[in-house]
């Protein structure tokens, strides 16, 4: 944990602060932080400013500057923004500092303030374990979009149908007339179009190339091949007519 000297002690509430997310995204801390404040506008301030504290620490320069605190809600709630990998460094990162908490616990001599504070813990034990299985089903419910979704923005250059079509398991034949079905396309002298609607929202990328017709006689074709934006398009709309990727379809059973 980045070793800071925040304005208010942290607690247990407390466990966390934005620097702590930024080195385990990778993140600059002015990104957190702006993910943070979009995390309370969404939430509410009433929320948002409950899960969230704002608050500052001492620098390279030994000035003060503004961080967030929070605890495992505020934590989780941020890590349900990252990829899976991220979300997994977040719990551990909590569990570990659970756990440094609760061992300065059992240093207290007193045996009956200990007990007492036993007692307490095994009540924040049990309310953080159905919070978890709570946040489990979110991650879980989140996850199947997100690992499609994930696999489309990290990827770059043009897909034919033929490649978009065998992320769904099917032919490009079938994809091409799941399309036409869904007034995305049409046909003209065996090629596939996009109606008006579609042509300038950068869907499609298409080139002319110089063929032969069978009778000897030369021609051209239009070569069209879907951007990752267009990619992006086709995801939603079929997901919201009931048509899932293979990926997604594996996470649902």
């Amino acid at each position: 944990m980045n070793q800071i000297s925040l304005v208010n002690e942290q607690s247990m509430n407390n466990l966390m602060t934005s620097l702590d997310i930024a080195e385990l995204t990778g993140k600059r801390h002015a990104d957190v932080m702006r993910d943070v404040r979009h995390e309370i506008e969404e939430l509410g301030v009433e929320i948002g400013e409950r899960i969230f504290a704002h608050t500052s620490y001492k620098d390279k320069s030994n000035r003060d500057s503004p961080c967030y605190k929070f605890g495992k809600e505020g934590a989780m709630q941020l890590a349900l923004k990252y990829d899976a990998k991220t979300r997994y460094k977040v719990i551990k990162r909590i569990e570990m500092l659970e756990q440094q908490q609760n061992t300065h616990s059992y240093m207290i001599e007193d045996p009956v303030e200990r007990a007492k504070r036993w007692i307490i813990e095994q009540q924040e034990k049990q309310l953080l374990i159905a919070e978890n299985s709570v946040k489990d089903q979110l991650i879980g419910e989140l996850k199947p979009k997100a690992d499609y979704t994930d696999k489309i923005l990290q990827s770059t250059g043009l897909m034919t149908i033929t490649q978009i079509a065998k992320d769904y398991g099917m032919s490009a034949q079938k994809m091409n007339s799941i399309l036409h079905e869904l007034k995305v396309q049409y046909s003209q002298n065996r090629q596939w179009l996009l109606y008006s609607k579609y042509h300038a929202e950068g869907y499609t990328h298409s080139e002319t190339i110089p063929i032969t017709h069978s009778d000897g006689t030369p021609g051209t074709k239009l070569n069209t091949k879907w951007t990752q934006k267009g990619r992006l398009f086709l995801y939603q709309l079929l997901k919201k007519n009931g048509i899932l990727p293979t990926i997604e379809k594996r996470n649902e059973v």
